[in-house]
């Protein structure tokens, strides 16, 4: 970009930006010296199981709606129109799956870690290789949420790129470090709240000086950007109803239901029904947000539309973004810095609930393994150091992310599919299917991560442009000429090159099925887990509820084991066995006599391994 082009920020804006970072670390600061002062790691990385639904509901979007969500939908309907917004059909399963599949078996547990189930349910490796999974997972997505605000930032501002890394990654790891999980949802209200009042204000200004509502719609659909609903069935198309409808539910799972960030929520929650009331909050909001990102998308689209920009605009789409904003808000004061704070807001957010979920998993699934013995104090302490090592980690991931091509919105689902879909798989298979064993479950777990990175390496090595050009002008025959010249110029993928076209929004879906079948396959293979062997309280009872026609001996028969919220008989209530308390509803105080067997439980799979 030009430098005479560039947007540069005013005292006002400077300071609104500097106060929501002042205001982030004195959160931090405040929960570091109220309450029990994070003393122990109950209350650094559990918030002492004490938050209702309400900052939970809130924290459970601020986690999802990132800044590469903020910047990427509205670059990815400005460039390809509205198709993206059909991913909110998926929004209604991927909350109410987890609500009233997921959360009922995790929260009884009272885990610290999602990934102690596994070796309650499997064995003490399968739990290891899903904490590495999610390690890997998340180190790789903080790069990317760090790097996008600040080259965005950079690029349209020539603000100092590395200086916009450093202050984002150190802030966050600050108050993170200091106030711990409370911290961490406290800011994510905070940040939430900025996030909605920056985007809102880009939104009024920019229909406002892009002519008003109706000229807006008209840009658009002359444009050609209002899609209609494709029910394609082809898996090789990048987006249609049933690659982002069906294929986003998998990826709304792999998030809302098994991932650590977001379990960590539910399980800090009061009660069960504060848990499961926090996962209908968060809908409404969702749904807001994906609005306000494609309705962003589409005033971007008809402010410049019929403009030659080519000499203006960045090359980065993503970083367009930004240009539009700073230049419909230039000559406001003060509200340029409100949508750069909005936009830091949505990255701290997510960094942070990552850094948290980083240290709770390396604690809880790697290192007091290793050391039971250790003091409390000492435990707290390795947290807090954990989750500043993991800050600085982050600052190193950003330093790579500029290498990938693709849109950062992209990216980040891409990430999500290809190491979250095969951990949902591992646990679809554990909690679904009584029968399957931990080879089984290790022998899964292997195949969908290698076929996901198949895919997904192969899609990067033998990539065939499937986007649109954005269209030169504004009127319906420039539309019309770039997708037909489009269409023109896509050729139909043949053999391995298909397999590789395959939209990303699959991704969850295939490797959570490849671990599953797998798992399967190889469990009846080496001899199915026998009924007394599985830790009760692991299994949902699924086929009993789709299949509740059947008589009760022979549903017994295929989903064995005792449903949920039901007394053990005597012989689970010994030895490896875990007992569940009664009411959907019971607090963390009622089931605090049920700790002993969980702990049980945990120490005889360790020595059995």
């Amino acid at each position: 970009m030009d430098p005479s082009d560039q947007k540069h920020f005013t005292v006002v804006d400077y300071v609104i930006f500097a106060a929501l970072l002042a205001a982030s670390v004195g959160i931090g600061l405040y929960h570091a010296l109220s309450g029990g002062r994070q003393r122990t790691t109950q209350e650094f990385l559990m918030a002492d199981r004490s938050m209702s639904c309400l900052p939970i509901s809130l924290s459970l979007i601020a986690s999802f709606q990132s800044a590469v969500a903020i910047i990427g939908v509205p670059a990815e309907v400005y460039t390809h129109g509205t198709q993206y917004w059909f991913i909110g059909c998926a929004y209604v399963l991927g909350l109410l799956i987890p609500a009233h599949v997921f959360i009922p078996v995790l929260y009884k547990l009272r885990l610290s870690s999602v990934y102690q189930y596994l070796e309650l349910r499997f064995c003490k490796a399968v739990r290891i290789c899903g904490t590495l999974a999610f390690i890997f997972q998340t180190v790789i997505y903080m790069g990317v949420c760090v790097y996008t605000p600040a080259f965005a930032l950079n690029a349209v501002t020539g603000f100092e790129l590395w200086a916009a890394v450093l202050a984002t990654g150190l802030v966050c790891t600050l108050y993170t470090t200091m106030g711990g999980l409370k911290a961490v949802i406290w800011t994510d209200v905070f940040q939430t709240v900025v996030m909605f009042a920056g985007q809102l204000a880009v939104i009024v200004v920019g229909v406002h000086q892009t002519g008003g509502v109706s000229e807006v719609w008209r840009k658009v659909q002359e444009g050609n950007r209002i899609s209609a609903l494709d029910l394609n069935p082809d898996p090789t198309e990048r987006h249609t109803f049933w690659t982002l409808g069906v294929g986003g539910v998998f990826l709304m799972l792999s998030l809302y239901g098994v991932n650590q960030a977001q379990v960590q929520r539910y399980l800090s929650a009061r009660t069960e029904k504060e848990a499961v009331r926090s996962c209908y909050m968060a809908f409404p909001s969702l749904q807001l947000s994906l609005a306000l990102g494609c309705v962003m998308g589409l005033v971007m689209f008809a402010r410049y539309c019929g403009e030659d920009l080519s000499h203006k605009l960045p090359t980065s789409r993503d970083a367009m973004v930004l240009y539009f904003v700073m230049d419909m808000l230039q000559g406001l004061p003060g509200l340029p810095g409100l949508f750069v704070a909005c936009l830091f807001s949505a990255a701290l957010s997510t960094i942070s609930s990552a850094f948290n979920s980083l240290a709770t998993v390396t604690m809880e699934d790697l290192v007091k393994p290793h050391v039971p013995a250790m003091t409390e104090a000492r435990a707290t302490l390795l947290s807090k150091v954990l989750a500043m090592c993991y800050g600085l980690l982050c600052l190193a991931m950003a330093y790579l992310t500029h290498l990938m091509d693709d849109s950062v919105l992209q990216v980040a689902l891409k990430i999500f599919g290809m190491v979250g879909g095969p951990v949902l798989g591992l646990f679809c298979l554990g909690m679904f299917f009584p029968w399957a064993n931990s080879t089984g479950a290790l022998a899964g777990l292997g195949a969908g991560l290698a076929m996901s990175f198949w895919v997904g390496i192969g899609s990067l090595v033998a990539r065939s442009s499937g986007t649109r050009p954005l269209p030169p002008g504004c009127n319906m025959t420039s539309a019309i000429h770039t997708a037909a010249l489009g269409n023109f110029t896509l050729s139909q993928p043949s053999g391995l090159n298909r397999f590789y076209s395959m939209s990303y929004m699959w991704y969850s879906a295939f490797s959570c099925f490849t671990v599953i079948l797998t798992g399967l396959v190889i469990s009846f293979l080496t001899g199915p887990m026998k009924e007394e062997d599985v830790t009760p309280g692991t299994i949902y009872p699924l086929f009993g509820k789709l299949l509740c026609f059947l008589p009760e001996r022979l549903k017994k028969k295929l989903c064995c084991l005792t449903p949920l919220g039901q007394t053990l008989p005597p012989q689970h209530k010994e030895g490896n066995g875990l007992a569940l308390p009664q009411e959907d509803g019971t607090s963390h105080e009622e089931t605090e006599k049920f700790l002993p067997e969980v702990q049980t439980a945990l120490v005889e799979h360790e020595t059995t391994v």
